[in-house]
């Protein structure tokens, strides 16, 4: 983790608070979102506060074959002020589960061979990015999308190449290395071969011992925004074959 476990409580709280704002502030409910044309502001929020409240349960669960589910959830209130405070609950209840379990407790994960400890630690770390990538798409239904705080983006191109990307499947394609740059000064290389998919740390453009396949150059947030497939890849400064980045798109370790 590149952020302390106190800091990602108090993020996912302000993150928390930045959408509920964006709920607030929204004509209708009924606006349909961009980013994820198949939900509604309402279906967005819903998604949000149900997800939360699981996962406090699986949290407060510990170590299980399974995730939990919150028993006993109200229904998700249509009214928007009722909604607002059905959303502000879910939150506390996780960060609340969160705090009281620790980083180094084990608690159930869908990621099972990536390069992320299966810990309370990296879901508080998972749940932050979700609340910021959840956050912007409300933020851009209502026409006033702002950029994710750097040390959240920072922390959320890392966190999505160690979790999200890193497996032990094997890759399908040639071996191929794509390197990501944040101009804020940090890059990271995924390495993709029979052996899977894993990332490291390097220190920046023209300091690695071989040529990546592809790299992609732009600010944290952007990549980040990459990543979640929130904005084209032409955003960025891009170098190599192209196509190594569509078989990385397109590719599900678990077929």
């Amino acid at each position: 983790m590149t952020l302390e476990f106190p800091v990602v409580l108090r993020l996912i709280d302000e993150r928390s608070t930045a959408f509920r704002a964006a709920i607030a502030s929204a004509p209708s409910l009924d606006a349909q979102v961009p980013t994820c044309p198949e939900w509604t502001l309402f279906d967005l929020a819903q998604h949000i506060g149900e997800g939360r409240r699981d996962w406090a349960a699986t949290v407060a669960a510990g170590p299980a074959p399974a995730k939990s589910a919150a028993e006993g959830v109200p229904a998700v209130p249509r009214e928007r002020e009722a909604l607002l405070a059905w959303l502000a609950e879910s939150t506390e209840q996780l960060v609340d589960a969160l705090r009281e379990a620790g980083p180094d407790r084990d608690c159930w994960t869908w990621w099972e061979t990536s390069q992320s400890p299966r810990t309370c630690g990296a879901v508080a770390r998972h749940q932050l990015q979700q609340m910021a990538v959840h956050t912007y798409d409300a933020q851009i239904t209502i026409g006033a999308p702002e950029s994710l705080p750097v040390e959240v983006a920072l922390d959320g191109v890392d966190e999505f190449l160690s979790t999200c990307v890193a497996t032990t499947s094997a890759w399908p394609h040639k071996p191929a290395v794509i390197d990501f740059h944040a101009s804020e000064g940090r890059s990271w290389r995924l390495s993709l071969s029979a052996d899977g998919a894993r990332t490291v740390r390097i220190p920046g453009p023209g300091t690695e011992p071989d040529a990546a396949s592809f790299s992609a150059r732009g600010t944290a947030n952007e990549l980040v925004l990459i990543l979640h497939n929130r904005i084209p890849i032409d955003s960025l400064e891009l170098d190599g074959d192209r196509r190594v980045f569509e078989q990385l798109s397109a590719w599900d370790p678990g077929e």
